[in-house]
This record gives C-alpha cells, sequence and structure tokens, in this order.
C-alpha cells in the first residue's frame, strides 16, 4: 500500500494516453506479482506449520497455538513486567497481578508512604495535594454560573439546568 502512492502519481503525470497506459498496465503486473509471492510464501509457511504438527513433538505443538495467537493480539501497553518491593523484576502474568494487588492494598489501606504523609499534613492544618476542603455556596453559585445550559448530562445524570 505504501509503494502504491508514489506509482499512482507516476501514472498520472504522464502526458501522453499511451505511455499512461503502459505505465499502468506495468504498475498492474507488478501488483500481481507480488500478490502471487505473498501468497506463495504464505503458503510455504502453512505448509511448514502442517508438516510439523502431524509429528509427535508437533503434538504438543497444538496447545501453543492458542497461547501464540493471544500474545499476537496483545495490546502495545500491555504491562510485560514489573518491580515487586523488593525490586524483583516480575514478568509472568500472575505475578504481575499479584504485585499489583500488594501495591494497590497497601496504598489504599493506609500502610504506604503516601499515606502516612496525608495522614500527618491534614493532623496539622496543612493543605496537601489530593485532599479537597469543603465547598462554599459562593464557589457553587460561581461554577453553576459558569456551566452552559441546554448540555448533556455529566456522570452524575443531573442536568446543569436545575
Amino acid at each position: 500500500m505504501q509503494e502504491q502512492k508514489p506509482m499512482r502519481g507516476y501514472i498520472r503525470n504522464c502526458n501522453l494516453e499511451e505511455e499512461k497506459e503502459v505505465r499502468e498496465a506495468t504498475y498492474k503486473a507488478t501488483k500481481k506479482l507480488a500478490k502471487k509471492a505473498v501468497t506463495i510464501a504464505n503458503n510455504k509457511a502453512y505448509e511448514r506449520l502442517y508438516q510439523k504438527l502431524g509429528t509427535r513433538e508437533g503434538e504438543k505443538g497444538v496447545f501453543k497455538l492458542p497461547r501464540l495467537r493471544k500474545k499476537k493480539t496483545r495490546d502495545v501497553g500491555d504491562i510485560r513486567c514489573i518491580k515487586d518491593e523488593d525490586g524483583k523484576v516480575l514478568g509472568e502474568e500472575a505475578k504481575i497481578l499479584k504485585g499489583w494487588t500488594s501495591y494497590f492494598s497497601t496504598l489504599f489501606t493506609g500502610e504506604s508512604e503516601f499515606a502516612t504523609n496525608l495522614e500527618r499534613g491534614v493532623q496539622e492544618g496543612h493543605p496537601v495535594e489530593g485532599v479537597c476542603s469543603c465547598i462554599s455556596k459562593e464557589e457553587m453559585k460561581h461554577a453553576l454560573r459558569k456551566m452552559k445550559s441546554e448540555k448533556a448530562v455529566g456522570p452524575d445524570l443531573i442536568p446543569v439546568d436545575i
């Protein structure tokens, strides 16, 4: 597909109708040959796969195919490895899930450094990032005045036009 655009421009830039026809015929023939080459390569790859699956060792490979297919369909953004609390790199999916579970459990139970700093800041009366003070009536009125009317409701399903 990427080579197709320059070739199309090459065909369009012809002045003579005969030359344009020759170039177009050459382009179509080249495209047909490329498709044939890809088909032959795919067929050879499948033949090798089927021959391999026909052997005793290949029977075990049948069970690997779904796993490989799953790995290929994974998003690039999938997390392939993380570090645990000790700094060890975890690569297996089950261990990664366990690592995230332990991380979030310590984060939300108050055992983390963030939670202790947050509690200390609240007790001392210092404003801490992430904690929100009470909303005054003036702030509410100001926010409501800034909102546009007749807009779609948000996740709270409360319209602004109240």
